[in-house]
């Protein structure tokens, strides 16, 4: 985030320009933040699915968009002024990789009315638990419609 934050043409131009390069990135995005049980990121994400998000990064050149938009969020003042909280009822997943949301800090800013922790799954959970993830989304949308 912090290289992408304040350097995104640098590692855009890296990424685009190697395959092997936008591979070694995302592969160790993948192995950093999936379920930390797994010693390895095919052993949380079917490499095949995970070959693929990565072929569409590659196919598409979005390595420049994404790094980009931190870039923007960095350098965006109204990014960080005061807000007040908002109304919208919101659903939190929270998945066991360290992706730690502390409920508290999440209730300054946002209507919490569906709150979930889960032991498995990680940073990317449609990709490693999608049952959890699919399951906590209809809750948290059921608890809308009553």
């Amino acid at each position: 985030m912090q290289l992408q934050g304040t350097r995104p043409q640098t590692l855009a131009h890296a990424l685009t320009d190697s395959p092997a390069g936008q591979l070694a990135w995302i592969v160790e995005k993948f192995k950093e933040w999936t379920d930390a049980s797994k010693e390895l990121p095919e052993d949380a994400v079917d490499r095949d699915r995970m070959l693929a998000n990565i072929s569409i990064y590659w196919f598409t050149d979005t390595a420049r968009s994404v790094a980009n938009s931190y870039y923007e969020r960095f350098h965006d003042a109204s990014m960080w002024a005061p807000k007040p909280p908002a109304t919208v009822p919101t659903g939190v997943a929270v998945f066991a990789t360290g992706d730690f949301a502390i409920r508290r800090f999440a209730e300054k800013a946002h209507n919490i009315t569906h709150w979930s922790e889960f032991y498995r799954g990680g940073h990317f959970p449609a990709l490693e638990a999608p049952d959890l993830l699919t399951g906590d989304i209809r809750a948290f949308f059921t608890t809308l419609t009553s």
